[in-house]
């Protein structure tokens, strides 16, 4: 979201944090698209045409059927876009050895969308990966200056580079991580790149609305920001202003 308003700031945009029902990366499959469909629905009746699933776990689970089943059905005139494809368009750009690393969610991990994407794209690339499960618990609690921190970022990174020593290009697969960027870098070797996936999607998402004029056009351009949450509002107010890098206010929405 901070990356999407820095690069197209004429925009309107609702932001919304299921809070109440986070996180979602240890759900299975069903729980976690139901959710999201509940979630893309609530946007749609506030007049959100469209709609980036801006979580991984939520991209590998339950996207494609929303693009195959749902939106054709209901709302043939809404899209909807996620945050993996965007990475995996890039990666092997960036990769010299030809082996890739991925950080995830369990679920994330799990769905195997990271290495199903590169592989259309990159075939010829190798890719490993590493479930993180406190990584998100360790950024929801404030943990992540922590030392606690520092044991679980080292033991996962470990755990990936016991894989293959040749990785030299790292996803970070859940929008939760670029928050541990300095612990991350403290454990990996200086020439592996850090691929942080707010940019790629604020760039992915300007090409397509160049190449899609006609949703473009229906947006609303106020540069208006709203946040909202299932949950607490101070609870998210607070974690919420750290990721956008300024004070957030959100209204309080059930769903």
């Amino acid at each position: 979201m901070k990356e999407i308003v820095k690069k197209l700031p004429q925009f309107d945009y609702l932001y919304l944090g299921d809070n109440a029902r986070t996180p979602y990366g240890n759900r299975s499959f069903e729980t976690v698209y139901q959710y999201t469909l509940q979630c893309i629905e609530k946007l749609f009746a506030m007049n959100c045409n469209l709609v980036i699933i801006a979580c991984n776990t939520a991209s590998a689970k339950a996207l494609r059927n929303i693009q195959q089943v749902d939106l054709p059905k209901k709302y043939p005139n809404k899209r909807v876009l996620g945050v993996i494809r965007p990475t995996t368009e890039i990666v092997g750009k960036y990769s010299k050895t030809g082996h890739v690393g991925v950080l995830g969610t369990k679920g994330t991990v799990a769905s195997n969308s990271y290495p199903i994407e590169i592989e259309k794209l990159f075939p010829e690339l190798k890719v490993y990966q590493e479930s993180c499960p406190m990584w998100v618990p360790l950024v929801e609690n404030n943990e992540y200056h922590s030392i606690a921190a520092d044991y679980f970022v080292k033991k996962n990174l470990d755990n990936l580079f016991i894989k293959s020593e040749k990785i030299d290009t790292i996803i970070l697969g859940c929008t939760h991580y670029p928050l541990l960027t300095e612990k991350i870098k403290k454990y990996i070797p200086e020439n592996v790149t850090l691929l942080s996936q707010g940019e790629l999607v604020a760039e992915s998402l300007d090409d397509y609305l160049k190449r899609h004029p006609d949703m473009e056009s229906r947006c609303s351009k106020s540069g208006e920001v709203e946040f909202f949450t299932s949950d607490s509002e101070k609870s998210f107010n607070e974690a919420a202003t750290v990721f956008f890098g300024k004070e957030v206010k959100a209204k309080h929405l059930s769903l």
